[in-house]
């Protein structure tokens, strides 16, 4: 889930790689893009407290990329999601997928990975360290638990973790940059173990945190919660979003409108997918 700063966002301009309903599978290669966006009303989060200049309130320097090193070598009798050695995107599956008793099993077990994973990760977290470090302690905790780093080899992806910092909303590129006193840190693991994928995120505060970026990481759990808790037999997907959504703007916050929640197992993105605003249907 994305609630707005001021932000990089990276797209791609369409799948990469469809798999319909029939099992038929097409491959077509499309570029990736960047596109700068600022949202409305959150440039508050992306401000200091109590640093004025000229009478304004100063905001955080720009995130700077770093140098990004080479990806990390996965032993080759731990088994590889199919996208792998392709530079394709596969496209969101439109199956939804149903799991079975064994699958949820396979699931389970993916997904407490992901979470020990996910957990070990922000302790590292801290001023100095650098985002390529944490990749790296990451990558040999997956591969020492005989999964494979799903993010690793997704569309050329070069990295076995995303983290993303300060307005890097999602899916950042771990590089040679080092966390910085203050900084807001999201870190998203997805696991690849016997067959199933385990995907989890959290965003973590990195030192002395600045009040308006901690009521936005507050917020933003909080948002999730609320989507967790409307989760049951017989609800609308759209219910999920719009309690999402009145809470973040409750708040004075935006939803990112173009990042979704997605179902997870054998495919690593598939249907429903699962808007984080108020929809009409």
């Amino acid at each position: 889930m994305a609630i707005g700063v001021p932000s990089m966002e990276l797209h791609r301009s369409s799948p990469l790689l469809s798999g319909g309903r029939g099992g038929n599978t097409c491959l077509q290669k499309k570029p990736f893009f960047v596109q700068a966006k600022r949202l409305v009303g959150m440039e508050k989060a992306s401000t200091r407290p109590g640093t004025q200049e000229s009478g304004q309130t100063k905001k955080r320097a720009p995130l700077v990329r770093g140098t990004v090193s080479p990806p990390l070598p996965v032993p080759g009798n731990i088994p590889r999601p199919p996208y792998v050695g392709t530079e394709y995107v596969p496209e969101i599956a439109k199956e939804i997928q149903m799991h079975d008793k064994e699958g949820i099993v396979h699931m389970r077990a993916a997904c407490e990975l992901a979470a020990r994973v996910l957990d070990y990760a922000g302790t590292l977290v801290k001023p100095s360290v650098t985002t390529d470090e944490i990749d790296k302690a990451v990558h040999k905790m997956i591969i020492d638990a005989g999964a494979y780093p799903s993010p690793l080899g997704y569309g050329g992806f070069p990295k076995s973790v995303c983290t993303s910092v300060n307005e890097c909303m999602c899916h950042g590129i771990p590089d040679s940059r080092e966390l910085q006193d203050g900084d807001i840190i999201n870190i998203d693991v997805t696991v690849y173990l016997n067959g199933y994928h385990g995907d989890t995120s959290k965003t973590f505060l990195c030192g002395e945190v600045d009040e308006a970026s901690k009521r936005l990481v507050k917020v933003t759990e909080e948002c999730l919660l609320r989507g967790i808790s409307t989760c049951k037999h017989g609800t609308s997907f759209k219910k999920i979003g719009r309690r999402i959504s009145e809470h973040a703007e409750r708040n004075g916050f935006g939803v990112v409108e173009c990042f979704v929640g997605h179902g997870v197992g054998r495919v690593f993105h598939s249907e429903p997918i699962i808007y984080h605003q108020n929809r009409a249907r």
